[in-house]
């Protein structure tokens, strides 16, 4: 007798079901899209950090977003970045057939090395991207240090060459 499998996934779906149930409703948005329950809102930009020997850069796509939504810090030796995507009023004469979009608000967070001047941080948002430039102090540029030669008198007293 051949037996008829709708679902591979049923059991699973199941058992998400019973663990939201015993955890509480872990979306914010607690709706349900044609028999779906939608994944949790926690999200946040993808992002590409690059170095160069000046500048640390960090680029976050927030397509979307205005300036005054964003909220950009650097203190503490971190770098952070917030904002909320807010799900649109729901209306009577619409319909969702699909939410797949990331709502709610987001935190991203990023240490930062010692030789950052947070006095020159420069932040521009075009086209949905967000890019961050960190420049590095002069100091704390690699320096090449000159290599003399000489006898061993050139090192200083009391000092033997190797």
């Amino acid at each position: 007798m051949l037996m008829r499998w709708n679902d591979p996934f049923k059991e699973t779906k199941t058992l998400q079901s019973q663990i939201n149930k015993l955890f509480g409703d872990i979306n914010p948005l607690g709706m349900r899209v044609q028999g779906e329950e939608m994944p949790a809102a926690m999200w946040a930009p993808p992002v590409d950090v690059t170095e160069t020997k000046d500048v640390l850069g960090f680029k976050f796509e927030v397509p979307g977003f205005k300036q005054e939504e964003l909220t950009l810090n650097v203190e503490n030796g971190a770098l952070t970045l917030e904002g909320e995507r807010k799900f649109e009023e729901e209306q009577k004469d619409k319909n969702y057939h699909r939410v797949e979009r990331a709502y709610g608000r987001f935190y991203r967070s990023f240490a930062l090395p010692a030789n950052i001047d947070v006095s020159k941080v420069a932040a521009t948002l075009v086209d949905g991207v967000l890019n961050v430039e960190l420049p590095k102090r002069e100091e704390a540029k690699p320096k090449a240090i000159p290599i003399g030669t000489g006898s061993p008198k050139s090192l200083g007293p009391g000092r033997k060459a190797a």
